[in-house]
């Protein structure tokens, strides 16, 4: 009846009124759901939406990463490497880790006019997602919004609240996901494959990965964890105190390296193959530079 776990996650979040209140307005049903059972005591209802990690399927075994591409801001030489990768890893799954899109067009700094606009980067974007389902027909693939998307519904809830409820002016709608197979995780959630947690990196709020983004992941998700974000490739393990291993990454990006708002920095290439085996996951973490794997 649904297409997979997650949408009946969320038609069960519907109907018990889980979803917030914009979602309440439109069902009876959920102010009425079993009442006895999730408010025995009648309080008044709350606007509290449930936070729950998204489980990727168990047929994702092996899974290429691919993080920061920036469109239309990316390294051609960068992503094709990345994309050789999953080729010759004969990987299963895609996991586009957030900021796939740049979103220049409608951010809150300040801009070029001269820049591409915001419907040359939609183009632009659906071009390229239709080339990453033409290269890998049969696999999985997964985009996570990270903060560059959400520039979007930033952008609208300043600009255009009227078109918030519109189903037409969502990511998933103006980049053509469901024809080309493409399930969106957005509302800042952490994804599970195996015992590892997938995240864009900006989940925790602002602060700097500093000089370390791998250790500093690790302190802040207190578990094994990969992110992308802050552009630098890096990796850190530790022992807890029952002797296991913990280990947390960050990878490297597949965008300019010098862009015009920061031209100096230490950020580099890079993608990762994660792989699942029995529950657990390894990653290789990966590094590009001049559009070679190193």
């Amino acid at each position: 009846m649904w297409k997979d776990l997650e949408a009946t996650r969320s038609m069960v979040r519907f109907y018990r009124g889980a979803s917030g209140k914009g979602s309440r307005k439109h069902t009876k049903a959920s102010r009425d759901f079993s009442k006895q059972l999730f408010n025995p005591f009648d309080f008044p209802a709350s606007d509290e939406a449930e936070y729950l990690p998204y489980i990727l399927p168990r047929d994702c075994k092996k899974i290429l990463w691919l993080s920061d591409v920036h469109i239309p801001y990316h390294s051609l030489e960068a992503l094709t490497a990345a994309v050789q990768v999953g080729i010759m890893e004969q990987v299963d799954t895609i996991f586009l880790a957030g900021d796939f899109m740049d979103f220049y067009g409608i951010s809150t700094y300040e801009k070029d006019p001269r820049k591409r606009s915001f419907a040359g980067e939609l183009e632009m974007g659906k071009v390229m997602l239709q080339k990453l389902r033409d290269i890998f027909p049969d696999q999985h693939i997964f985009f996570m919004v990270g903060n560059h998307e959400e520039r979007l519904e930033r952008y609208m809830r300043v600009k255009a609240p009227e078109l918030l409820d519109c189903d037409q002016f969502k990511i998933q709608e103006l980049l053509g996901f469901e024809a080309l197979g493409i399930h969106v995780i957005n509302g800042k959630r952490v994804c599970h494959a195996g015992d590892l947690v997938l995240m864009h990196g900006h989940e925790f709020g602002r602060g700097s990965g500093g000089v370390f983004p791998a250790r500093a992941l690790m302190l802040k998700a207190k578990t094994s964890a990969i992110c992308g974000h802050w552009h630098r490739p890096s990796d850190h393990a530790e022992n807890d105190v029952n002797g296991n291993v913990v280990r947390a990454w960050s990878t490297g990006c597949l965008c300019e390296l010098n862009p015009e708002y920061m031209p100096l920095n230490n950020w580099g290439h890079g993608c990762a193959v994660i792989t699942v085996d029995q529950g657990q996951a390894s990653v290789q973490n990966i590094r590009i530079q001049n559009g070679q794997v190193i």
